[in-house]
């Protein structure tokens, strides 16, 4: 296991565990708090009936309180009270225990069987509403019920602490992670760069090697007698250094294209004479099938014969050892559609939108190593496609060739 990725799991590991740990604590804070919050509502509303208690002198059981639900109180009063000074001590007695919070309550009358008069107070002067009809009891006579509706609220307030140092650790883990996304990819795109690096060194020195030699030989007087090994050294001299300048214009036109975009100048262009001529090109493994009726449209020349000469080259490429590459045409709903169709070892479904990524080139089965490339002919095709606003599709299966269609 490499170091990054045993650094990785590490990570992420400490990540999940510091928000267990923060959420374990704040579940823990937030429980503490509501049993806090409920002793004191209890208590204080036990002070409430100790107060109608004294008002009306008479002495009141000391557990006049009950809950009903976490935040429903009933409270035993023994005696009909005036709902104004019950309002008065209920709101007395829970600022004396420090719980600022809206509540409603409401009046239980013996004589009708149902709780009647009920308000809604509120901490704020913008917040109006109607009380509920609350739930009775039947175990008291006299009675008032009481309901918090904003418990949570007020005890998540409370937590205003914990929950500003949770949404702290939450904005470090979700910067590490972009950090560690940020990692990841320039690591990524290092390994890319190397390989990119690698293969034009090995592109760019095979046709140098090949044109030196063929150079050394022209350069000894016996060739001079030789006429038929003088043709085929100038026919490899000029071979190697025609493949050269295709690999330097393809590094150097993704270039200009990733400063300036690929921008084409548009005049009509015979697609059917493009395509004649890449063949003649490329000698007898690529055939036609030209069976469009009218082939014109209206594209950048010099980018449309990129587009095709980097399908065939591709086609060629990996269609060893007896390559067989079919150039179509043909009209289809009144839009000129073009095909390179080889058949070669063919692309896996899941490459075949990474196969139009900068760099990218598809890894090696194993046991068959990949042609040399530089990973820029397909992203240039991509690029010039999407510059002339073609539609761009592969249709492959592993060894069953790969179809490259172009619809106008």
């Amino acid at each position: 296991m490499s170091r990054l990725r045993l650094l990785v799991i590490l990570s992420v590991l400490s990540i999940i565990g510091i928000l267990a740990v923060q959420a374990v604590w704040v579940r823990n804070a937030y429980a503490l708090r509501e049993r806090q919050f409920r002793q004191s509502a209890f208590i204080a509303l036990q002070d409430v009936a100790d107060d109608v208690a004294r008002l009306n002198r008479f002495t009141l059981n000391r557990y006049a309180v009950t809950q009903l639900s976490p935040d429903y109180f009933i409270v035993n009063t023994n005696a009909p009270i005036d709902p104004v000074t019950l309002e008065t001590f209920i709101l007395n007695s829970l600022q004396r225990h420090h719980l600022i919070t809206d509540f409603e309550y409401g009046i239980y009358d013996c004589e009708t069987d149902r709780m009647v008069y009920g308000d809604y107070v509120s901490t704020s002067a913008q917040t109006t509403r109607n009380a509920r009809n609350l739930p009775k009891f039947a175990d008291y006579t006299y009675y008032f019920g009481i309901r918090f509706p904003n418990q949570s609220g007020v005890v998540a307030g409370q937590l205003s602490g914990w929950l500003w140092s949770t949404g702290a650790v939450l904005l470090v883990v979700i910067f590490f992670g972009y950090t560690l996304t940020v990692v990841l990819k320039q690591r990524r795109l290092t390994e890319v760069q190397r390989d990119f690096i690698n293969n034009i060194t090995h592109e760019l020195q095979t046709p140098v090697s090949t044109i030196r030699i063929a150079a050394d030989v022209l350069q000894t007087d016996a060739i001079m007698q030789q006429p038929d090994r003088l043709r085929q050294y100038a026919r490899v001299l000029n071979e190697e250094s025609r493949r050269l300048q295709q690999r330097i214009n393809s590094v150097l036109q993704v270039a200009r294209s990733e400063r300036n975009g690929f921008v084409p100048e548009r005049t009509s262009v015979d697609l059917h004479e493009v395509l004649t001529t890449a063949a003649d090109a490329f000698g007898p493994a690529v055939s036609l099938d030209l069976t469009a009726p009218d082939a014109h449209l209206l594209a950048d020349r010099h980018q449309l014969e990129t587009v095709i000469n980097n399908l065939i080259d591709n086609a060629l490429k990996y269609s060893q050892p007896t390559p067989r590459v079919v150039l179509h045409t043909r009209r289809g709903n009144g839009r000129l559609v073009w095909s390179v169709a080889d058949n070669g070892i063919g692309i896996e479904p899941r490459y075949h939108k990474a196969i139009f990524r900068q760099f990218f080139r598809v890894p090696s089965t194993g046991h068959v190593a990949p042609p040399n490339g530089f990973g820029l002919g397909l992203y240039a095709v991509q690029r010039i496609a999407r510059a002339h606003g073609w539609q761009l599709t592969v249709d492959s299966q592993p060894e069953q060739g790969s179809t490259f269609i172009l619809i106008e």
